[in-house]
């Protein structure tokens, strides 16, 4: 990248990064380094073949993902923050330069019961690649007209969002502060004016250098569709220069190997969900089996893997953490003869079953739609302008660190 165009690049977005983690505890120095850049990539949308997701989730409530959201709000370019839009609304405003999409409480547009906003979801999955419209009749002639969906977009939410959400998606996994964890308060009087100011400058700089970026075809240093996902935000690291290119790809290295981890932890807990519903209902759904039966219907099934989990199979204590996710924990309950013994109720799973393992005769998904893990590369990147790909991520191989 020449000096030209990395003139004041690399001073911005340490500008930029700085404010964001002086308003947000971030999970990461590597989530930190993404939200930056996905904030100046959407200053290029239009130049970008890929609109990548930001998946803003946490556990619980109270993680700072709206505080987030307020940030991006007053950096990213043309703004529209919503909670509960209409697709129709969402259709007329993305065009040729289309704005980015902020959505909180998203997990109630993806829950069991907000199937009229299907049609939301699926605009949101369509826009993440240029040229992938929706056809509507419209008009009062009634004509098929073609809305474009390509916008970027913030969704923030409890819980994971569904999986052709997250595989399109930088994944942002909030987590309540502790103790002695500062944050500066935000406040619109002085607040807003300086992240506008951010706002303004990124856009001076990164406006001119659309067509720049249109043609650039950065080295990437994982492939498919995590590679599209995380493209835009390499190509403003290089057109910034100075120490942005390696850090970026050291935090999509890094993140990409923390999800594919997930993933693979998220795939067993949905296992576990589906093999205890299978278990109530060989046992007439009653309204709670005692955790010692529920363990020993588990182990005896020869093709799960609970009988192997662990060093000596699946316990109690493996069973709650791998719930605990859900909002599902054990209790005392009273069986025949009126003796107590710690159970699992069966209404505690109706919410995830129907979440993330849907009965097939209630909910028909089109087949062979499961995300699979995003794919590293296999070749070697081509070395960064400066410095060199950690072999591991940042943080060990645990996943990235929680940034103080």
């Amino acid at each position: 990248m020449s000096g030209e165009t990395g003139t004041g690049g690399p001073t911005l977005l340490d500008e930029l990064r700085a404010a964001i983690g002086r308003y947000v505890v971030l999970p990461s120095e590597e989530a930190l380094t993404a939200v930056t850049l996905w904030v100046a990539a959407s200053h290029i949308q239009p130049a970008l073949q890929h609109a990548p997701r930001l998946a803003v989730v946490g556990p619980t409530k109270g993680c700072g993902k709206s505080r987030l959201l307020d940030v991006l709000h007053e950096t990213v370019h043309q703004p529209m923050m919503t909670v509960n839009t209409s697709p129709a609304v969402v259709f007329r405003v993305i065009g040729k330069n289309p704005p980015t999409l902020l959505v909180d409480e998203a997990d109630t547009i993806f829950g069991p019961k907000a199937g009229e906003k299907e049609d939301l979801r699926g605009l949101l999955n369509a826009g993440h690649q240029r040229n992938r419209p929706a056809w509507r009749i419209s008009g009062p002639e009634h004509k098929p007209t073609a809305f474009p969906t390509f916008a970027m977009a913030a969704l923030a939410g409890i819980g994971n969002l569904p999986d052709t959400i997250m595989d399109r998606a930088v994944v942002i996994r909030m987590q309540k502060r502790k103790p002695g964890e500062r944050i500066t308060p935000f406040r619109s009087r002085y607040s807003v004016p300086e992240l506008n100011a951010l706002r303004d400058r990124l856009a001076a700089w990164l406006i001119p250098l659309r067509g720049t970026a249109a043609g650039l075809v950065p080295k990437m240093p994982v492939e498919d569709r995590a590679a599209d996902t995380w493209e835009p935000l390499v190509i403003v690291a290089d057109l910034a220069g100075g120490h942005w290119p390696a850090q970026a790809r050291a935090a999509c290295l890094a993140m990409t190997r923390h999800e594919i981890v997930q993933d693979e932890q998220t795939s067993m807990k949905t296992r576990l969900l589906r093999d205890i519903r299978r278990v109530f209902e060989q046992d007439g759904n009653k309204e709670a089996l005692r955790t010692q039966d529920l363990l020993a219907a588990l182990v005896q099934d020869a093709e799960a893997p609970w009988a192997e989990y662990g060093t000596k199979g699946l316990n109690a204590h493996h069973l709650a953490n791998l719930l605990r996710d859900f909002g599902i924990s054990p209790g005392n309950q009273r069986f025949e003869n009126g003796r107590q013994a710690k159970a699992y109720a069966r209404n505690q799973f109706l919410d995830a079953w129907a979440r993330y393992c849907p009965d097939p005769a209630q909910s028909t998904p089109a087949a062979g739609h499961e995300a699979a893990p995003a794919r590293l590369a296999q070749a070697k990147p081509a070395a960064p302008p400066s410095g060199t790909l950690p072999v591991s991520p940042p943080g060990g191989a645990t996943g990235p660190k929680r940034l103080r």
